[in-house]
Formats: C-alpha cells, sequence, structure tokens
C-alpha cells in the first residue's frame, strides 16, 4: 500500500490541533512538541492524514490539500456549524460538488465529492 500525507505549515501547533481536532473532528495519531506550539502533529479521519509541523521552514507556505468525499453536502452540514468562512457546496462544470475554506494558518482545504443533480 502506497499514500501521499500532506504536511501542513502551522504557525502554532496549538492552534492548529484545536481547529484540527475540536472543529474538524480529527484525531491525534501522533504528536512531537516539548512546548505544545512547535513541533510535528499527526491527524487521521475517515482514511484522511494530514501533518502539521509548526514552525515549517523551507517547503512553501499557503498549500492547498484536495479532500476526497463521498458527498461533499455532509461535510458541509458538519463542518459549517463550527468553521467560519466555508464557501457552501456547488456543482463544478468539471463534473464534481465542492466547497472550500481556511485553516488558522491560511492553508486551503478543498473538499470534493460527486455532483448533485
Amino acid at each position: 500500500m502506497a499514500r501521499a500525507v500532506p504536511q501542513l505549515p502551522a504557525d502554532d501547533l496549538a492552534v492548529a490541533r484545536a481547529f484540527y481536532v475540536d472543529a474538524l473532528g480529527f484525531t491525534v495519531t501522533f504528536e512531537a512538541t516539548e512546548d505544545g506550539h512547535s513541533g510535528l502533529l499527526g491527524l487521521a479521519r475517515d482514511g484522511i492524514a494530514i501533518t502539521i509541523d509548526a514552525p515549517m521552514s523551507g517547503h512553501g507556505r499557503e498549500v492547498c490539500v484536495v479532500i476526497e468525499v463521498e458527498d461533499a453536502d455532509v461535510w458541509y452540514a458538519e463542518w459549517s456549524t463550527r468553521v467560519p468562512g466555508l464557501r457552501p457546496p456547488r456543482n463544478e462544470d468539471w463534473g464534481a460538488r465542492t466547497f472550500g475554506f481556511l485553516d488558522p494558518a491560511g492553508n486551503t482545504l478543498f473538499v470534493i465529492g460527486p455532483a448533485r443533480p
């Protein structure tokens, strides 16, 4: 089995942890930090894996991660009550239903599911 796990930059590990765990429902798979604010944080939810690196340098900033789901509207309904700034789902000309938002570090999470009639 092979898979890619995006590593997202963050300014503060504690802020990222609160956002991804409390607002988005991820669980912590590992945490390597001495002060709670810098280090690495592994996260997982429903087959999605993400690593947070704070502070991360040398790998670029303002990352965009695509999350493929079975129903974008279901994920939007859950997250819209806890995350400000979500764009409502819409059908795209290229055959998907999408919505997106920014995490506290400015990374884009772009959710893609099948288009709805």
